[in-house]
């Protein structure tokens, strides 16, 4: 009777601690969905300050005008608007003309379309890495070591940014769901006319 009581006692023990295990556990991985939550809400935050959305995302008409089609969120330059030649402006302080969208810009540095940031993984951020992003982000160029990121971008803002802060942002854009788009690539400038021959 000692013996089997003594194994009840020892087995009740080892329920006890698993249950304590499994709770601890439980509550880590709880912490854990709240931390990656936390960082989601966080990065979508410094999305909505940072105006992403107002080139980022196509506009469609609404009864007030022209509104973010959240249906395309942050999903770049539309595919099928195919842009006639920007405009050339004469010398003078106008410097840049942009699309009815905010998706299509043209200066100095040529016609630049804003980036699907979705992560669609063939037109989008799908098969970037974490740490392409952040060297995008960080550097200036495409994926940290391609061609240079264009304006209206303001890259140079979001690499003043802590690391951890960049951090959220791709957590919140790899929570979107992923939009197909292609994004043209950007046209360089005109080159510079000749000079005369003498």
């Amino acid at each position: 009777m000692k013996i089997a009581a003594k194994g009840v006692a020892i087995a009740m023990a080892l329920v006890a601690i698993t249950v304590v295990r499994t709770q601890a556990q439980s509550t880590a991985v709880l912490a854990a969905g709240d931390k990656a939550a936390d960082k989601v809400a966080l990065g979508a935050k410094f999305v909505q300050l940072g105006g992403c959305d107002d080139c980022h995302t196509t506009k469609k008409m609404g009864p007030n005008g022209p509104e973010p089609d959240m249906s395309r969120r942050l999903s770049g330059h539309p595919q099928e608007m195919v842009m006639p030649p920007a405009p050339q402006l004469p010398p003078g302080p106008w410097v840049a003309t942009v699309a009815g969208t905010l998706t299509a810009w043209s200066g100095p540095w040529g016609v630049s379309f804003t980036q699907n940031l979705t992560p669609d993984p063939e037109t989008g951020l799908g098969k970037w890495t974490e740490e392409e992003f952040l060297a995008a982000l960080q550097t200036g160029r495409h994926q940290g070591r391609g061609r240079q990121i264009l304006p209206p971008m303001p890259w140079q803002q979001y690499s003043t940014l802590p690391e951890e802060d960049l951090r959220a942002i791709w957590a919140y854009l790899r929570s979107l769901p992923p939009v197909k788009n292609k994004v043209p690539d950007p046209i360089a400038p005109p080159a510079p006319p000749a000079a005369p021959a003498r």
